[in-house]
Parts: structure tokens; C-alpha cells; sequence
């Protein structure tokens, strides 16, 4: 490795790393998903440990739900993560509701979390790592990473195994407090591990892929393919058009002097013969009259 190689290659690795960390914060929400993932839950357990008011806390958590989904719309701004805070917020709601359970409102984003866990778990284990779909299209690579990216696979293998045993080990610690512990414990509880487990799940997930191959753009590979295509179609339009041009002056040279009075000639005794029936049309006429 020469001095000037290396400084290209720290390069390309520190676009690689800044190219992966972009697609993380996309895809995961960033900072604001983060808010928006905690916000519901921290203010309903707040409400509960003041008041002890079920209905209270559960209206403010759906509503500030709403409010962040509504910020969202009139930023003309993505909502995946705002919606899905809705729906288990919503979830949550109804279930608290029906029971009378204010610990119930955790219930459906616990329940979530431990099929979430074992998702990422069974799929490592299929070869199809969840993490790897999630985040192929975001890095434009769809599903090659299965077969063309040996060392890309691997990596999103490890990141799916760490995600899930994250979120087991979180659901290991939220189970049993559900059974045992009140509903404010529970809640802060659950607060406390909302940030950094995921924090320390996307961070792996950060290093893995850091390390890995580069990602295989298949979206430029298909408008590489489709351009390919088209300026193929276009050399073949105009070679064939030069043959048959080329085939015209040759034939132009061959026999233009012997086809040209010839096809005067023909040209003139047709329009003769044309002269020749319109008279006897009308002499026809003049005789019938």
C-alpha cells in the first residue's frame, strides 16, 4: 500500500461508516422517533403516580399520540414512527380500559417487544436476518445481501441475533414486574428501558455494518441495466440505418443512369394511359347523351 492509497481508503471507510449511520437514523426515527416512543408512556405514568386516574392518564397519553402524528402531517414529514406510537398507544388504551388494569396499558408494547425478540431470533436462525429486511431497501440493496454479499449477511446476522437478545434480556426484566410490582413501578421501569437498550441494539448493529461490505446498489444496477438497454436499441437503430443507406447509394451507383429513364418512361406512359381513359369516359358520355 502506497501513501496515497491509504488516505483514499480511510475515506471510502469513513463514507461507508457515514452512509451506514444516516441509514440507521432513518430507519430507526433518530432522536424525534425516540421522543415519540417515550413521550405516550412517560406522561401516562406521570398522570397515574399524581392521581391514581386511569382514565386521565390514558386519554393524555393517546392524545399527545395524536398530537405528535398531527405535527408530523403538517410537516409533510415521514409518520411511520408516530403512527406505530398511535396504534400502541391505542392498544394499550383499550386494553387498560376493558380490564380496569391501569398495569394492562403496558401489556400490548411488552407482549410486542417479546415477539419482536423472538422475530429477530428465528429469522437469524432461517437465514433471512430481520434486520437485513428492514434494512436492505433503506440502503438500496434489497435482498441481494442474501446471495451476492456473503460478508453483508453475516453482519446483519450478528445485528439481528444482538437485537433480539437485547430485547429478550429487556423482557426478562418487565415480565416479572408485571406480576409482581405495581403499575407505577412498572411504568418507570419501563420508561427507564426504553432508550438505551435500543441505543446499545443500533449501536452493534452500527459496528457490525460498519465492518461489513458495501452494500450492492441494485437500484443503480437496474437503471444501469435499462440504460444499457436503451443505448443498445439506439446503436442498433442507427447501424441500420447506415446499412440501408449504404445500400441505396450502391444501388444508386449500380444502375441509377439505366433506372432512372426507365422509370420516366414508365411514369409517362402511365400517365398516358390515364389521359387516354378519361377521353373515352367522356366521349362515352357525349354519345349517351
Amino acid at each position: 500500500m502506497t501513501s496515497l492509497d491509504k488516505p483514499t481508503e480511510e475515506t471510502e471507510a469513513d463514507d461507508a461508516r457515514a452512509v451506514t449511520e444516516a441509514a440507521l437514523f432513518e430507519a430507526f426515527g433518530g432522536v424525534r422517533g425516540m421522543i415519540e416512543t417515550v413521550l405516550p408512556g412517560l406522561l401516562f405514568v406521570t398522570i397515574f403516580t399524581l392521581n391514581n386516574n386511569l382514565h386521565m392518564s390514558a386519554i393524555a397519553a393517546l392524545a399527545v399520540s395524536l398530537v405528535l402524528v398531527v405535527v408530523r402531517l403538517a410537516m409533510r414529514d415521514t409518520v411511520k414512527h408516530a403512527f406505530s406510537g398511535v396504534f400502541g398507544v391505542a392498544f394499550g388504551v383499550v386494553f387498560a380500559m376493558m380490564t380496569d388494569n391501569a398495569k394492562n396499558f403496558y401489556l400490548p408494547g411488552m407482549l410486542y417487544t417479546l415477539g419482536l425478540a423472538l422475530a429477530y431470533i428465528v429469522t437469524s436462525l432461517a437465514g433471512v436476518p430481520l434486520i437485513g429486511l428492514i434494512l436492505g431497501p433503506v440502503f438500496k440493496e434489497n435482498l441481494s445481501w442474501r446471495t451476492r454479499n456473503p460478508g453483508r449477511k453475516k453482519a446483519y446476522t450478528k445485528a439481528s441475533y444482538a437485537w433480539g437478545l437485547i430485547l429478550l434480556a429487556k423482557s426478562a426484566i418487565l415480565f416479572p414486574l408485571y406480576w409482581w410490582a405495581d403499575t407505577e413501578q412498572l411504568g418507570w421501569v419501563l420508561v427507564t428501558l426504553k432508550i438505551p437498550p435500543f441505543l446499545l441494539a443500533v449501536w452493534l448493529t452500527w459496528v457490525f455494518l460498519a465492518k461489513a461490505p458495501a452494500p450492492i446498489d441494485v437500484f443503480a444496477e437496474m437503471e444501469a441495466a435499462e440504460k444499457a438497454e436503451e443505448e443498445k436499441a439506439e446503436r442498433e437503430k442507427a447501424e441500420r440505418e447506415a446499412r440501408e443507406q449504404q445500400e441505396r447509394r450502391r444501388t444508386t451507383e449500380l444502375f441509377g443512369e439505366a433506372v432512372e429513364p426507365a422509370v420516366d418512361d414508365s411514369l409517362r406512359r402511365l400517365a398516358d394511359g390515364e389521359s387516354d381513359a378519361a377521353d373515352s369516359s367522356r366521349s362515352g358520355r357525349h354519345r349517351k347523351g
